[in-house]
């Protein structure tokens, strides 16, 4: 219940590409549908490492990272990221992974602790639902 001094910002999405992948058009796709929404959105480009990316992330006081890769790399640059976020205690972050996902990589995401991971033919409507379901609560004074 929020008080007359808290109030509730917009969700804050940081959204990166990871390693050497440098195709961006679905990443800003997502990143223009989230900030349609309502989000705050900060677009940290491209060739980032997982050390940067938690940065940006602490930095920026997100509560959402949203990573695209494209690379056949998904499940271990993912899990470099998400180490990175640990080691600066970043575990109320959630975490949504886009790009070209197997099977096999959804369920070792998965077992990850990532459960929100989009393909391709994920509808905008989806990813939004998602965030907004996860992300966590917070309020500000």
């Amino acid at each position: 219940m929020q008080t007359a001094t808290q109030t509730k910002r917009p969700l804050r999405v940081v959204m990166t590409k990871v390693g050497l992948d440098g195709h961006d058009r679905g990443v800003k796709v997502i990143a223009q549908a989230f900030r349609d929404a309502g989000m705050e959105v900060i677009y940290a480009g491209l060739r980032r490492t997982p050390d940067e990316i938690a940065d940006i992330v602490l930095q920026e006081d997100a509560d959402i990272l949203g990573l695209s890769i494209l690379s056949g790399a998904v499940v271990p640059l993912t899990r470099r990221v998400s180490e990175a976020l640990e080691k600066r205690e970043l575990d109320d972050v959630l975490l949504i992974v886009g790009g070209i996902v197997t099977p096999d990589a959804r369920q070792e995401l998965s077992d990850m602790g990532v459960n929100g991971v989009f393909g391709p033919g994920a509808s905008l409507a989806e990813i939004i639902a998602f965030a907004r379901s996860n992300a966590p609560e917070r309020s500000y004074t």
